[in-house]
């Protein structure tokens, strides 16, 4: 009788954890839903918006100019942005304000992209952060979901 009790405990266990490893795998690889929020990439997506982002193009370098990615807010690590990727390395990207007269230019460094928010007046982005490394992209947004 325990010995029938133990071995359906530790069957219910080991496919758990299985379970819990393709869960995590599919989730930090493959893709999985999102939810945004706030208004810094008006119209294009609205907040609480729910998108689907990909974590492949990430992992091989697929990152182009005009996608939107999800990535971990260079200013709080515990959350995630939603930007556009305006500039990839090497890049010559304007540094100001749409609303500064004189206009300033950089280049990306090596190793990073420039993301700005599609509404530019109402988006915290690499214009108040600079630059922001690779590495700190989770993934790319590939369609809304609702």
């Amino acid at each position: 009788m325990l010995r029938n009790v133990l071995g359906k405990t530790f069957r219910f266990l080991g496919y758990t954890v299985q379970y819990g490893c393709i869960a995590h795998c599919a989730f930090e690889y493959l893709g999985g839903i999102v939810v945004c929020s706030g208004p810094s990439m008006e119209p294009t997506i609205q907040n609480s918006d729910i998108v689907f982002s990909e974590n492949l193009s990430r992992h091989f370098y697929c990152i182009r100019k005009g996608d939107i990615v999800i990535v971990k807010s260079p200013n709080d690590p515990k959350s995630n942005i939603c930007k556009r990727v305006i500039g990839l390395e090497g890049d010559k990207v304007c540094t100001s304000n749409p609303s500064d007269f004189l206009k300033s230019h950089s280049y990306v460094p090596k190793g990073h992209v420039w993301l700005e928010g599609d509404n530019l007046r109402n988006s915290t982005d690499s214009r108040c952060y600079g630059p922001v490394p690779y590495g700190l992209i989770r993934g790319r947004i590939c369609f809304k979901v609702y």
